[in-house]
């Protein structure tokens, strides 16, 4: 098989998967006008259109359909001979794509790769962020960071430490409105929510209160779809707000936020590290998954001491 047409079947497999040249693109780190070349020099050899064009959409045509999942098979085929070879070399090193939400791949993963690459120097990271659920065995992810409950079966996982869930606020908002002793007491405060970008809802905050886990939904003046908006305004003084402790702490060493309600702090055990069963063996997979676990345990302990 040509060189060519075994790029056009990569190009194909990965538009298939994400349903955009674009997307493919971004994945496979080269320009949509390649991909969308690519494509169409296969669909020309092949005599047979692949994708149905329209000025919104992209859909894959029943040939292309019926050739897509061979695409795919032949796609996992060739990067399981890559980590075979990658295995064979004892120092890590080659490309490492690595997917994880925005709030830990700024405030967790992202300070710690200078450190990593130190050690590294051979491997290149390609830190990707997106508070959206990636599927990384098409997407060519080797690693994924994730917060909440695991549904995919075909990934190898590992959990990190707990972290807290607390309420923040300026010192200036509570000096003027005064600090709740107990959640019954926000309702008489200005708040601000987080609305997942996944499913659209809003937040809701949950307290430990005794030996169970209550949780409220307050009526927010001001709702943001991403966590480092949200301790932006709490610090601009727009009222009261729960966050990730890791997220929280760089603000409340500058002393531009302090906890409210820590004794009611609630622990999540929900971040865990993902991916495919191909990567097992890889160098720099095992050395990266070394890293996070080092770092969740060293920031976690540091933000859990921080709001109790």
């Amino acid at each position: 098989m040509a060189l060519e047409r075994l790029t056009g079947l990569i190009a194909f497999a990965r538009v298939g998967s994400m349903g955009s040249f674009t997307a493919a693109a971004r994945s496979l780190s080269i320009s949509p006008s390649a991909v969308s070349k690519s494509v169409q020099r296969l669909e020309r050899h092949l005599g047979v259109s692949l994708f149905t064009r329209t000025t919104r959409s992209l859909t894959l045509t029943p040939e292309g359909r019926e050739l897509h999942e061979r695409a795919l098979r032949l796609l996992r085929d060739a990067e399981e001979i890559e980590q075979a070879a990658m295995t064979a070399r004892s120092e890590p090193s080659g490309t490492l794509r690595v997917a994880a939400p925005l709030p830990i791949g700024v405030h967790v993963i992202a300070p710690a790769l200078p450190a990593f690459r130190k050690l590294y120097p051979k491997v290149m990271v390609d830190l990707r962020l997106n508070d959206q659920f990636v599927d990384i065995i098409e997407e060519g992810i080797d690693i994924a960071v994730r917060i909440g409950d695991l549904a995919d079966s075909r990934l190898l996982s590992r959990s990190f430490e707990p972290h807290l869930l607390c309420c923040f606020a300026s010192p200036a908002y509570l000096a003027m409105r005064g600090t709740p002793a107990h959640p019954d007491e926000l309702a008489g405060h200005d708040t601000v929510n987080l609305r997942y970008q996944s499913t659209g809802q809003a937040m809701r905050w949950p307290f430990q209160i005794g030996d169970r886990v209550i949780e409220v939904l307050p009526p927010s003046g001001v709702v943001v779809d991403v966590s480092d908006a949200l301790v932006a305004v709490l610090a601009a003084g727009g009222g009261i707000g729960i966050s990730a402790t890791f997220v929280a702490v760089p603000y409340v060493a500058r002393g531009e936020l302090v906890p409210v309600l820590p004794e009611f702090a609630v622990e999540r055990h929900n971040i865990t590290a993902v991916w495919p069963e191909s990567r097992r063996a890889n160098p720099a997979v095992r050395a990266f998954l070394t890293m996070l676990q080092e770092i969740f345990q060293e920031r976690m302990t540091a933000t859990t001491s921080l709001s109790v």
